[in-house]
């Protein structure tokens, strides 16, 4: 599905994104405020069956009036990628195509790390956290990509199309 009037290829500079945290049993989800200055944790979502969950992403889309997604992608510290970055990847250009919206990936290493930091210091229960991780590293991602922009006054990451590069930022 697309959407004449967006184009995949040029991410918004303004309106609601919505963050990805990409995983293999939940995806987390993000969102923030049309002028890009808030951003909350909002749901997560089951992975198991992603390619068939077009419709849900696009109801999201509709329903929170989203402009850009930016999914995060798992880099090692080295700055190679893995497997679950080649996953992250292909879930993301899915995306895309699937709603027709812009798709950043962004660097999301240390999120889990600091999701669980800002959990833990918001005196969540164990349960709590498990059920609310996933949206809350989604929340530090957008906030990342959000604040990233902001201070390199560009759209950081890279598109949804976009070849992988290796740790010296060429093609791979």
């Amino acid at each position: 599905m697309t959407n004449s009037s967006l184009d995949p290829a040029r991410f918004p500079e303004t309106g609601r994104l919505a963050g990805v945290d990409f995983g293999t049993v939940r995806i987390g989800i993000s969102i923030c405020d049309p002028d890009r200055i808030l951003a909350s944790p909002l749901e997560i979502h089951p992975a198991a069956n992603w390619r068939d969950d077009g419709e849900y992403f696009r109801e999201l889309v509709r329903l929170e009036k989203i402009q850009g997604f930016v999914v995060g992608l798992p880099i090692h510290c080295d700055g190679n990628e893995s497997q679950k970055s080649g996953e992250c990847r292909e879930f993301a250009k899915w995306l895309s195509e699937e709603t027709g919206i812009p798709v950043r990936l962004f660097d999301e290493r240390f999120t889990t790390a600091d999701a669980k930091r800002r959990m833990q210091s918001g005196g969540y229960s164990r349960e709590k956290e498990k059920k609310r991780l996933d949206a809350v590293a989604a929340l530090v991602l957008l906030e990342s990509f959000i604040e990233a922009a902001r201070y390199h006054q560009e759209t950081p990451g890279e598109d949804a199309d976009a070849p992988p590069q290796d740790s010296r930022g060429l093609d791979a």
